[in-house]
């Protein structure tokens, strides 16, 4: 019985360095473990994700229908949308259009060739357009000019705070 505990005692004596050894080599030497999410016939590593199907509505809804031109607001100009559309705004838009919508933002030295568009004066293209061609213009930006910010804004409210936003910055600046 002595003799047996000692064999294990000396087995785990020489196997604990192995043992040690391989715990800190496992990121050098890339042992395989199994994983079953690699031995599924459906999985290809480095695969690609499939794109969205045609014309597939979002779970919250269309945002809008091309087909159909310019969408309404569907958001209300509240005081908490109009919070959240300046909040939304100086992240995402103020850097070019400036903190009063003027166009004179930090970035917009930079942009020489074209200019970032003055929201607020009387004659400014935003102040005819409508509430949801300024959406439009904001998911989807201008060729060239401006950035789809469709990424910085994700969902459609946080966009359409924004047009409510820029609608509030234009009343403000009304004399």
């Amino acid at each position: 019985m002595a003799v047996a505990k000692r064999l294990i005692l000396v087995l785990v004596v020489l196997a604990s360095p192995l043992l040690i050894g391989l715990l800190f080599t496992y990121d050098i030497i890339k042992i395989e473990w199994i994983s079953f999410m690699e031995i599924q016939p459906s999985y290809r590593s480095m695969e690609a994700p499939l794109p969205l199907p045609p014309r597939s509505v979002p779970v919250q809804g269309a945002a809008y229908i091309p087909e159909l031109g310019a969408p309404a607001n569907p958001v209300p100009a509240t005081e908490e949308s109009i919070q959240r559309g300046k909040e939304y705004y100086d992240n995402a838009c103020a850097l070019c259009h400036g903190a009063t919508g003027n166009g004179g933002g930090a970035f917009s030295g930079f942009l020489v060739q074209y200019p970032p568009a003055n929201l607020v004066k009387p004659d400014a293209n935003a102040r005819q357009i409508s509430d949801g061609a300024i959406f439009l213009t904001i998911t989807n930006g201008i060729e060239g000019r401006m950035p789809a910010l469709i990424e910085n804004l994700p969902t459609p409210e946080m966009r359409w705070d924004v047009v409510n936003y820029v609608r509030h910055l234009q009343q403000q600046a009304t004399p």
